[in-house]
């Protein structure tokens, strides 16, 4: 393994500090928010975290997609301060602020809107797509809402109903809200082909839910939660041309995609058709809670006069941060950077596919990428004990990664687009030992070593 020259590790991995933390959380911490990696942050720069006890990791986790621009990116910091200093808060209907106006701004200048385009802002993922149901029903006046297998939205009523996967999103929490209605969502993996899925999208309209009842078709570009699984072209293109023929409204998700993850500031550029609505969220602050919807005027201009908002809904606070991260991207050159690391990333995945015969698939757009285990190829069955060992083998070795799939087989890149060239070689090399470790028989596996 290449010399180690951003993670260091002083202890064992969880160190002595964290395993006592977490001992405290689990006396008054609510069971269901588990914990997916033992180390208890105290600090983050870039694309590294250093835990209490010392030991600093690359962190591939990206806060669940929310740190493009990396932990506490200096500009970042600069501009929440400042506006904290001015004002923390005063709900932008009672009493308004610029920086909500200019957000919009920049942001309806960079999205994939060819004619007026208007934004609203809340807090969470969840927030921006329950809210673009919202406007999607009001200018529609229709009320059903179709999603698609694989699908992830968000936690709150009508989101998780949106969300495809049952444990543990969904199981024992229902009822959940009616009128949405779900569909096959086309792969190049595991299928359905394009064809096939948009057959049973049209067959959903006949035998599920009539078309002139149908508010919104909510798809995301790249499924995030469902393991990192690109809409093939032809798809996106026919779930288009589906809602422009009956008039449903199409959300895009980019709650994960967006915000320059997929080598475009929006994951859509790459199909080369318009949304009528985004949704926006994740690593549009840099990990202040801020999320949005951007849309055609006309549709955001539906709903009536004080029918969505909400007390925190865009804060000041994480908007100035929200500033600072477009001027980031700006300065960084993050879209062309988002590429490379996509490019270096794909490159060495296809080589780790060649050797392990348990990867089944590598896939993605830009830096939005991902590894599949499987059992057998043939076959295609789901191995999320593998991927498990591997993450885990991972971060004893110092790298952090996080798991997605509906099956929880798949290891999906989140990683701060502002990672050196030298921190992506060593994370690489890292990952590499660690799948060694990972298919190496049980009673062979050697040790993690700390420096």
């Amino acid at each position: 393994m290449a010399t180690t020259r951003t993670i260091e590790l002083r202890t064992a991995i969880p160190g002595p500090r964290s395993r006592e933390i977490l001992a405290r959380k689990e006396k008054v911490i609510a069971d269901p928010l588990s914990i997916f990696l033992p180390v208890v942050i105290a600090e983050g720069r870039g694309a590294t975290l250093t835990d209490v006890d010392g030991n600093t990791f690359l962190d591939f986790t990206g806060g669940v997609g929310c740190l493009n621009v990396g932990h506490s990116h200096p500009k970042l910091v600069e501009a929440a301060q400042e506006q904290l200093t001015k004002f923390a808060h005063t709900d932008f209907t009672i009493v308004p602020y610029e920086v909500y106006v200019t957000l919009a701004e920049r942001l309806l200048a960079l999205a994939p809107f060819t004619g007026p385009a208007k934004a609203a802002f809340f807090n969470a993922g969840t927030e921006a797509v329950e809210n673009a149901v919202k406007f999607a029903r009001s200018y529609t006046k229709r009320p059903a809402v179709i999603a698609f297998e694989g699908a992830f939205h968000g936690r709150t009523l009508l989101s998780m109903t949106l969300t495809s996967k049952t444990h543990p999103y969904k199981a024992g929490l229902g009822p959940f809200a009616p009128e949405v209605y779900r569909v096959p969502f086309a792969q190049d993996y595991r299928g359905p082909d394009s064809r096939t899925a948009l057959d049973a999208l049209e067959r959903t309209l006949v035998t599920q839910v009539a078309a002139e009842h149908v508010a919104a078709i909510v798809i995301e570009p790249v499924q995030g939660e469902g393991g990192f699984v690109v809409a093939p072209r032809e798809f996106m293109a026919g779930v288009r041309a589906v809602c422009d023929e009956h008039g449903i409204v199409l959300v895009v998700d980019e709650v994960q995609t967006g915000f320059g993850r997929t080598g475009k500031m929006f994951a859509i550029e790459h199909y080369g058709i318009e949304p009528d609505l985004i949704t926006v969220a994740k690593s549009i602050a840099g990990g202040l809670p801020l999320s949005g919807v951007l849309g055609k005027a006309a549709i955001m201009d539906s709903p009536p006069d004080s029918a969505i908002g909400g007390t925190y809904v865009g804060n000041p606070v994480a908007q100035a941060a929200a500033l600072a991260v477009l001027d980031v991207f700006e300065e960084e050159g993050l879209l062309e950077r988002s590429q490379q690391i996509g490019e270096r990333i794909r490159e060495r995945m296809v080589s780790w596919q060649e050797r392990f015969d348990a990867i089944g698939d590598v896939r993605g757009l830009g830096a939005m990428l991902a590894l599949e285990f499987v059992k057998d190829r043939g076959t295609k069955e789901p191995h999320p004990e593998l991927a498990t060992a591997v993450v885990e083998a991972a971060a004893e070795r110092g790298l952090l990664l996080l798991k997605s799939g509906i099956y929880s087989n798949c290891i999906r890149v989140l990683s701060p687009l502002v990672l050196t060239d030298a921190e992506l070689d060593e994370a690489l090399e890292v990952w590499e030992d660690a799948l060694e470790h990972a298919h190496a028989p049980v009673g062979v596996r050697g040790d993690a070593s700390t420096t």
